[in-house]
């Protein structure tokens, strides 16, 4: 029972060691190369305006600024996907999760997380994805 309890042990701490480099990819699922890390924010801004998003009351022209937002994020994010830096979609992102953050109801942290979002997405935009 010993010998068989030592490979065992060295087999788990091994999985241990590998399974957070397997999951620390984000949802794009391969964050290298160069827009990786940028790929990586927009998944953070998408998080942050679903969490905002479910601790508000969202109908209407509030429902349709997320949505428009989401859209834009996920066609820049795309772009990237493909090498490419689209900085026309990009701007329009920004804009529109700067209109979330205006113009809907949030949370002290959500507006917290929306503002330091939109300061991030900015400055990406200045080093042209490369961040």
């Amino acid at each position: 029972m010993y010998s068989l309890s030592k490979p065992l042990l060295l087999i788990a701490i091994c999985a241990l060691a590998v399974c957070p480099l397997a999951f620390g990819q984000g949802p794009g699922g391969d964050d290298s190369g160069p827009y990786g890390p940028a790929r990586a924010l927009i998944a953070q801004v998408q998080g942050d305006l679903d969490h905002a998003q479910q601790f508000a009351a969202v109908a209407g022209k509030q429902r349709d600024r997320y949505d428009t937002a989401h859209r834009h994020l996920a066609q820049f994010d795309d772009a990237l996907s493909h090498g490419g830096f689209d900085g026309g979609k990009l701007d329009q992102a920004i804009g529109d999760v700067h209109d979330v953050f205006k113009n809907n109801v949030l949370s002290p942290k959500s507006r917290d997380d929306l503002r330091d979002d939109l300061d991030r997405l900015r400055a990406m935009r200045t080093a042209r994805g490369r961040i």
